[in-house]
């Protein structure tokens, strides 16, 4: 199974362009290029009705979380214009390959 590439990588601020959190602002906590989804913070949450486990010290109960959602589903924020965006490729003139702004020509990665 190969993996898929999503222009979109941890701690990237995303906004959410479809479903029931559209509009959402949030930054990528976690993700998953096999699945090719993300785990946005605060964004589609879900109830997970969890047991006690004492051993572990886990509390039972409701506990509120993040799920995941599709890549398609979000759009990157320009950290340089803060608006979305999509996301093209350059390189620099030392090789190095870089994430940039299709909006602004700005350079997302650090």
């Amino acid at each position: 199974m190969s993996s898929l590439a999503t222009p979109i990588r941890k701690n990237d601020s995303v906004i959410v362009i479809t479903g029931k959190d559209r509009g959402k602002r949030g930054r990528v906590l976690k993700v998953l290029p096999v699945r090719n989804r993300l785990i946005v913070e605060g964004v589609n949450m879900i109830k997970r009705h969890t047991k006690p486990n004492p051993g572990k010290q886990v509390k039972g109960g409701i506990v509120a979380r993040e799920a995941s959602m599709h890549a398609s589903n979000v759009q990157l924020v320009c950290p340089e214009c803060g608006v979305q965006t999509r996301v093209g490729h350059k390189l620099l003139g030392d090789g190095r390959k870089v994430r940039i702004c299709r909006k602004c020509e700005g350079v997302v990665d650090k």
